[in-house]
C-alpha cells in the first residue's frame, strides 16, 4: 500500500507535464517519458515502474483509457494516435507500437530511415500476456486475449484468443452457444 502513496506523489509531480491525467491514476517511477505532453491517461489507470512511453511527431499521441493496468517494463511508442481501450490489462515486458522503420536505403543506418506508420489500437477489456509484441498495424477488438510472447500484427475481431509467432486466432467466443470455441487460424469456428 505504501508504494501506491509513493507512486501517487510521483504522478502528482508529473501531472502538469502530461497531456492529461485523470485521478485517481498513478504511475510508478518511469524509465523514459518522451513527448509527455502528448500522453493522456484516463481515470484509475495504474502503471507500474520502468514504463517507457515515447511519442514522436507533432500530431501524435498515446491515449490510455479508464481502468487500464500496465505492469513493469512495458514499452509503448507512437508516431500517430495509439489508443489502449478501457479496462485493458497489459502484463510485464510488453512492446506496443504503431511505428516500423524503413530499411530500403542500403548502407544507411535503419534508425535514420523514415518511419512507416500504421494504425494500431487495442480494444476495451483486452488482456495482453507477458512479453507480447503488438506490432504496427495491429487492431485488436474488444476482450481479446493475447498469449505470452506472442508477436501480433493484423486485424483481430472481438472476443478472440491470439497466440504464437506470428500470432493466430485459436479460440473465439461464440455468441450463439455462449462458449469459447476453438477456431481455424483465420478465426472460423471448427465444426
Amino acid at each position: 500500500m505504501i508504494y501506491r502513496v509513493y507512486w501517487s506523489i510521483i504522478t502528482l509531480l508529473y501531472s502538469p507535464f502530461f497531456g492529461k491525467i485523470k485521478f485517481p491514476s498513478y504511475i510508478g517511477k518511469p524509465l523514459l517519458l518522451r513527448g509527455i505532453n502528448k500522453i493522456f491517461l484516463g481515470k484509475n489507470v495504474r502503471i507500474f515502474p520502468q514504463v517507457r512511453m515515447e511519442v514522436h511527431g507533432e500530431n501524435s499521441r498515446i491515449q490510455i483509457e479508464d481502468d487500464v493496468a500496465i505492469a513493469q517494463n512495458v514499452h509503448i511508442t507512437s508516431a500517430s494516435n495509439l489508443i489502449i481501450g478501457r479496462a485493458t490489462t497489459i502484463l510485464a515486458n510488453v512492446f506496443i507500437t504503431n511505428i516500423d522503420h524503413d530499411y530500403q536505403e542500403i548502407g544507411k543506418h535503419i534508425l535514420k530511415q523514415k518511419y512507416l506508420i500504421k494504425e494500431t489500437s487495442i480494444g476495451e477489456n483486452c488482456y495482453i500476456g507477458a512479453g507480447a509484441c503488438i506490432q504496427a498495424g495491429t487492431i485488436l477488438g474488444k476482450q481479446c486475449i493475447v498469449g505470452a510472447n506472442a508477436v501480433v500484427r493484423g486485424r483481430f475481431p472481438d472476443y478472440c484468443v491470439i497466440v504464437g509467432i506470428p500470432a493466430k486466432i485459436i479460440k473465439r467466443y461464440n455468441p450463439i452457444t455462449q462458449v469459447w470455441e476453438k477456431t481455424t487460424p483465420d478465426g472460423a469456428f471448427k465444426n
